[in-house]
């Protein structure tokens, strides 16, 4: 049944941790069904085990990984996606951002979960050719108090975003964002 006040929103990269979603996989049927079909998906396109990398096998790569992280989490949306459609919660609407935007494309359908499998190692592996060009950093700085604070580095940083009205992410090169948050 659709709830015409119900979004799923997908995130970004950010918000991993070790040992994220194993509680899940290992007490909901539907999560970990649904988490084995993206790990089979996602063996087509990557060398490591997704289920693997969530347990923190010794042999894993780890979560600080572009090309690890981007396809884990979309793999954890996905699957909470599946749960919460599983428990009759179907949304009116999805989106995303960024991973969260291929996430939001399977969970609607526009994307087959082999296709943006696909998508997201491809994105996750263009990102990790990017990894030490650059950095970014949240934060908490309204846009103009941080667009000052920023003329000093001019051409080595700048606002990437705005997030709100005291949250900004600043974007540039890895030194000067060290001497930023120094």
């Amino acid at each position: 049944m659709f709830h015409e006040k119900i979004v799923f929103v997908f995130p970004g990269q950010g918000h991993q941790w070790p040992g994220m979603a194993l509680e899940l996989l290992d007490s909901l049927p539907v999560f970990a069904e649904r988490m084995r079909e993206c790990a089979e998906e996602l063996s087509a396109f990557v060398e490591w085990s997704l289920l693997n990398v969530l347990r923190g096998v010794p042999s894993a790569p780890p979560l600080d990984r572009a090309d690890v992280v981007q396809p884990v989490l979309f793999a954890v949306m996905v699957s909470l996606a599946a749960q919460w459609q599983a428990s009759g919660i179907e949304p009116k609407a999805v989106v995303g951002h960024s991973i969260g935007e291929v996430a939001a494309a399977c969970v609607s359908g526009a994307l087959s979960l082999r296709d943006a499998a696909r998508t997201i190692t491809l994105l996750g592996k263009a990102y990790q050719r990017l990894v030490g060009r650059g950095g970014m950093m949240a934060v908490r700085l309204p846009l103009e108090q941080m667009e000052q604070r920023l003329q000093q580095w001019e051409g080595r940083l700048s606002v990437a975003t705005a997030n709100g009205p005291n949250s900004v992410v600043v974007a540039g090169s890895v030194d000067a964002l060290e001497e930023l948050l120094a």
